[in-house]
């Protein structure tokens, strides 16, 4: 999810100062409809693992909502994790919208999430929409890499 060549052309067209994460809300970034402190809260503490590439998905999702950097390079494939994250401090998101899966479940080594996901910039309001591609390794599911339409 969130490709860093997506990532760098939208570093590249403006300059802003860095997200800084935000406080956890009561209900998920991800769409679930439940509590974040019963969905994607104990994920981003360290309390538990993504079950899925989707779950995965969901989670990294919020993470970018939140500001959570720590979490999204922690969750990122080591062969195409970036040496840093810097995030828009100017994007809102505001919407997740998974479209379609393949494998990722308990069975699976690989997954893939395809998915749109509202924003609010600067420029006004947006959608990013990406096939995401992840791995297991040692049963945890990780971000690899992404294709943008």
């Amino acid at each position: 999810m969130w490709s860093p060549a997506c990532h760098n052309r939208a570093m590249a067209r403006r300059s802003r100062k860095p997200q800084q994460p935000r406080s956890a809300p009561r209900q998920c970034p991800c769409g679930s409809g439940r509590a974040y402190a019963e969905c994607c809260g104990p994920l981003h503490a360290g309390e538990g693992r993504a079950a899925s590439a989707e779950a995965l998905m969901r989670s990294r999702y919020s993470a970018f909502a939140l500001g959570d950097v720590p979490y999204l390079l922690r969750t990122w494939h080591p062969d195409t994790r970036p040496g840093e994250l810097e995030l828009d401090g100017t994007r809102i998101w505001t919407g997740l919208e998974i479209l379609a899966t393949t494998g990722g479940s308990a069975f699976h080594t690989e997954g893939t999430v395809e998915f749109r996901a509202g924003f609010r910039d600067v420029d006004g309001p947006g959608v990013q929409s990406e096939t995401s591609f992840f791995h297991r390794v040692d049963g945890a599911w990780l971000y690899h890499s992404g294709e943008t339409d």
